[in-house]
């Protein structure tokens, strides 16, 4: 082998091995830069704390299971406290609408929280969270015998349905409509707790209320299923208010009210999921 030759191979030896510390020098840096930029940055990542006042408003059958779920959330979040206005949801959408302070609606149906997104007074689409299905509550040992939505128009029979605006009241008379009967209450009242107060202070014979309420009063009523029931089953929606004055904690409630935790307090309490 001549010595040019020689000089060439030897030129190009020291050429790669030149190279390849370059690249090892780059890979290490690189790597260097990339496990610093893997690195958390503590700062400004953590979600604020909640704290202050939540103001529901919530349909009148949702009574147990939210305050359930808020006493859960304030003990979840101290420093947070959940307050509740229950009642029929068109009497609470008519307060929202008219500047009620409040953070959270959720509402017996679809219809009764238009009232207040028609008003733009919502922030956000509502969101279906739970449904619920009417039941017959009866006297306790049920004396009358109902059996049906259709004894329920019996002669003599005391009988009191939610008024017609209230979402339970919309659903018994959908229920009546596709049972094609007729049936003239001795009250109509504004929520259902209401009209299941009737049947425990036994104050009506029966009323058409929802599955939920009938477990929720236990001993108190007895429950009588009906097949009309399953043409007037009532979704629940829950909706962020526009004029929430604590906003972050309430999205907070909203959250845990559409959890597996909030299904499973919603489900144990009769409500269907959605």
């Amino acid at each position: 082998m001549t010595r040019s030759v020689r000089r060439t191979r030897r030129t190009l030896q020291l050429a790669g091995a030149g190279a390849a510390a370059l690249m090892a020098l780059s890979a290490c840096s690189s790597s260097s830069s990339d496990d610093s930029s893997a690195k958390p940055d503590k700062s400004g990542t953590a979600s604020p704390k909640l704290s202050g006042t939540v103001t529901v408003f919530a349909a009148a059958s949702l009574k147990e299971s939210f305050t359930a779920l808020g006493k859960q959330f304030e003990r979840q979040h101290p420093g947070t406290k959940v307050t509740f206005n229950f009642g029929g949801s068109d009497s609470l959408a008519a307060g929202i609408t008219d500047g009620a302070p409040a953070d959270v609606f959720a509402a017996a149906s679809p219809k009764t929280m238009a009232l207040v997104t028609d008003k733009k007074d919502t922030a956000g689409t509502p969101a279906t969270f739970v449904r619920n299905q009417l039941e017959i509550a009866t006297l306790p040992g049920n004396p009358d015998k109902v059996a049906s939505l259709k004894d329920l128009t019996k002669s003599g029979l005391k009988v009191v349905l939610c008024d017609k605006t209230v979402p339970c009241g919309a659903a018994a008379q959908k229920a009546l409509d596709a049972g094609d009967l007729k049936l003239t209450p001795v009250s109509y009242e504004q929520d259902v707790k209401s009209a299941l107060t009737k049947v425990e202070l036994k104050e009506a014979d029966a009323a058409v209320v929802y599955r939920t309420d009938v477990k929720a009063a236990g001993d108190k009523v007895e429950g009588v299923e009906f097949p009309e029931s399953a043409k007037a089953i009532n979704d629940y929606p829950i909706a962020l208010l526009k004029n929430a004055e604590n906003a972050e904690a309430a999205k907070a409630f909203i959250t845990l009210v559409r959890s597996a935790e909030g299904r499973r307090v919603l489900s144990e309490a009769g409500f269907l999921k959605p």
